[in-house]
């Protein structure tokens, strides 16, 4: 198998992570609360969501997206 070096490494950098455990945090609280019928913070769940998304986005923009990572080929 051959590593094509055109493929953008499917979000293995730290914008992605950090957007992505952001937002699962967000859908853990959030199903926690409405289990709980804890109106507010399901809303307040939903706003850190946005914050997830937001801070990929801004963390990409910023270099820690995957279009601005060197190519780091592991060989395997």
């Amino acid at each position: 198998m051959s590593l094509d070096v055109s493929d953008p490494g499917h979000g293995h950098s730290p914008a992605a992570w950090t957007a992505v455990i952001i937002m699962l945090v967000a859908f853990t609280v959030g199903t926690t609360a409405f289990f709980f019928s804890v109106a507010w913070l399901v809303w307040a769940s939903l706003g850190l969501l946005f914050v997830g998304i937001i801070a990929g986005y801004a963390m990409a923009k910023f270099g820690y997206g995957v279009a601005d990572m060197a190519v780091d080929p592991h060989g395997h």
